[in-house]
């Protein structure tokens, strides 16, 4: 028997003024010259110092004089002109030693604007670093799929970006500090609005992005998550969505579904459809799985590799009817006698085909949610909008968005 989907994958097992010195005007000459001022005496030299007459700074024999020494007479200063007035960032030096006035650099003063400047573009600096990195990790980055890549073991993924909004108001939040799974236990996620948590298998794993959380798959046997009982009951109307990022470039992988005795009731993921992969919701009217019970909707034509994507699937009970939304956007409706309520839990990465597990996930997952009712094309618009108002409840809900 066949449901016109890829072979199975095969069976599976169940993140100082003063006298002088630099910058200031000569005094009365001195015994003991400077930096600037004539020579005194001949002095030792020490280390780091040159001697009298040979050093930086002091003038040599044969040289001019020096241009700051003033030849006034009898070593005596003129008196002092009428001072401009000091300009900013200078200060008026005046003293006994030192008659006449003369603007001087404020060095205390530069030097703590200069400071103040530098630690500036250092918080700038601080500043930006952070932003790239809230905008990369954070409210940038739908999903970072590390350790997820090209080949079926999922090794060398690159990181896939998004600015996906959070899909209800903030009303509905839950007020606590969100934790995607139950306390002291990091395999069991924690359902926001319901009772049922999700064990998940040892190559499903949580993962933190920014302050979102995500599980991660790596497309074998083991990439899994089961619920403790049924979630969805498929003989009312429901609508489930969620938040994927498919890193797998072939064969049938499946996000979410339901069963797993002899076949699914639904399923909702990645197959190839005349031979490209698209978005598929699938759901079974009879209890074998086969081809002639089987009623599919399938969004063809569109990028599904390694492309973040909002997928929502509904059944409305009174219409008789399954649609496929994605990004918000209606792919496709059509009738349905009923879905067969077959035994078995809801199931993350994974599906029930003909007794065995096929469908791995190969990717990321988040934002997983079920509604008891089915939306129409505007609620469904209005979801990937964040315009959804009033924002109806879920029953379950997992992996949510905000922190």
């Amino acid at each position: 028997m066949t449901d016109g989907t890829n072979p199975p994958s095969g069976p599976q097992p169940e993140p100082a003024p003063g006298s002088g010195g630099y910058g200031f005007p000569p005094g009365p000459p001195t015994q003991s010259g400077g930096y600037g001022f004539p020579p005194g005496p001949p002095a030792q030299s020490g280390y780091g110092y040159p001697a009298a007459h040979e050093g930086y700074g002091y003038p040599q024999p044969g040289q001019q004089p020096n241009p700051y020494q003033q030849d006034v007479g009898g070593g005596q200063w003129p008196p002092a002109a009428e001072a401009a007035p000091a300009q900013p960032g200078f200060t008026r030096l005046a003293g006994p030693d030192m008659p006449g006035a003369a603007e001087q650099p404020d060095w205390e003063a530069m030097a703590a604007r200069s400071e103040a400047a530098r630690r500036k573009k250092k918080r700038r600096m601080l500043v930006g670093g952070a932003t790239a990195l809230v905008l990369l990790a954070g409210g940038g980055t739908f999903f970072l799929m590390s350790g997820l890549g090209d080949t079926e073991d999922g090794a060398n993924a690159q990181p896939s970006t998004s600015t996906s909004a959070t899909p209800e108001s903030e009303a509905s939040q839950p007020s606590q500090a969100y934790t995607p799974t139950v306390a002291g236990d990091d395999t069991l996620l924690r359902d926001s609005y319901g009772q049922t948590g999700i064990r998940l298998g040892p190559d499903l794993k949580v993962a933190p992005v920014g302050e979102r959380f995500q599980v991660l798959g790596k497309g074998n046997g083991n990439s899994w998550g089961q619920s403790a009982e049924p979630v969805v009951d498929v003989s009312k109307s429901f609508t489930v969505t969620a938040r994927v990022y498919s890193s797998a470039a072939k064969g049938s992988r499946i996000a979410l579904s339901q069963g797993d005795g002899e076949s699914y009731s639904f399923e909702l993921g990645v197959n190839e459809v005349n031979g490209k992969q698209a978005w598929i919701f699938r759901v079974q009217t009879g209890d074998k799985g086969a081809e002639a019970t089987t009623r599919t909707v399938a969004a063809e034509g569109l990028t599904v590799l390694k492309t973040p994507t909002l997928l929502m699937a509904t059944y409305d009970a009174e219409k008789k009817a399954i649609a496929l939304y994605v990004d918000g956007k209606k792919a496709g409706e059509t009738p349905v006698p009923e879905i067969w309520q077959g035994p078995g839990p809801m199931q993350l990465g994974r599906s029930r085909h003909h007794n065995i597990w096929t469908g791995p996930w190969q990717g990321g997952l988040h934002n997983i949610k079920v509604y008891d009712s089915a939306f129409t094309a505007e609620q469904a618009s209005g979801y990937k909008e964040s315009k959804l108002s009033p924002a109806p409840k879920p029953a379950h809900a997992w992996l949510l968005t905000w922190p």
